[in-house]
């Protein structure tokens, strides 16, 4: 008789085990969410601009096939600013 009241003990403990990680679970949760709610929102701000993505891609694709020269010519300024970002970058003191 004392087996099954000590189980019943020990399933009573464990449940209220449970019931607690439950809580700091939940608690837990709604801090990560309040943490992360600027990410989410600019992702879902990114997600929101992939119909303008696709179409902005699709002319800049027919323009370049007209005007390729134009975009070698931009290609090399992009290429020159990131190459003096870099190297601003590299003399900059690290924090």
């Amino acid at each position: 008789m004392s087996s099954s009241r000590e189980r019943a003990e020990h399933k009573a403990e464990l449940l209220r085990l449970v019931q607690q990680q439950r809580l700091d679970l939940s608690a837990e949760k709604k801090l990560f969410l309040e943490a992360t709610a600027r990410y989410d929102r600019g992702w879902l701000k990114l997600v929101s601009l992939r119909r303008f993505a696709v179409v902005g891609s699709g002319l800049m694709a027919i323009w370049s096939v007209r005007h390729p020269r134009r975009i070698t010519r931009w290609a090399k300024r992009g290429l020159g600013l990131w190459s003096t970002w870099r190297v601003v970058r590299n003399y900059l003191p690290n924090r």
